[in-house]
């Protein structure tokens, strides 16, 4: 199953992709203020060129696993996105993602901008748990 995963916010979209088994993850160029008319035009075309069969989008939760505003505005964010994507769209738990794609980069394992490196991460906890569990990769 190939699946998109995208790091929202505010600034910049991080993107990511899975190849069509499900197995590996890639960045992808990040999506400028994916909330204005462009950067939604620029998030419909990675869609409609990698044509993913489901979207994650990362939900920024506190530490404490509570719900801050960043989380809420990522869920606002998919529930827009699930209303125009044609395919499923998950909220997934980003906590620490960008702490893990900034030691990937500074330790030369990982190439792209931040945003796109931290859906990465967060694509690869997902496909490792799909797979694990059996169902969707």
């Amino acid at each position: 199953m190939k699946v998109l995963a995208l790091d929202h916010g505010r600034a910049r979209c991080g993107v990511a992709v899975s190849d069509p088994s499900g197995t590996l993850a890639r960045p992808l160029p990040a999506i400028l203020r994916v909330e204005t008319s462009a950067g939604a035009a620029a998030l419909d075309e990675v869609i409609a060129r990698e044509a993913p069969e489901r979207i994650l989008v990362g939900e920024p939760r506190l530490m404490s696993g509570e719900r801050g505003a960043q989380a809420r505005a990522a869920s606002a964010f998919a529930g827009r996105l699930r209303r125009r994507a044609g395919v499923p769209v998950e909220l997934v738990d980003e906590r620490l993602t960008t702490v893990e794609a900034g030691r990937r980069r500074d330790e030369g394992g990982a190439r792209g901008d931040l945003d796109s490196l931290a859906a990465c991460v967060l694509l690869q906890g997902w496909l490792r748990s799909a797979g694990a569990d059996g169902g969707g990769a």
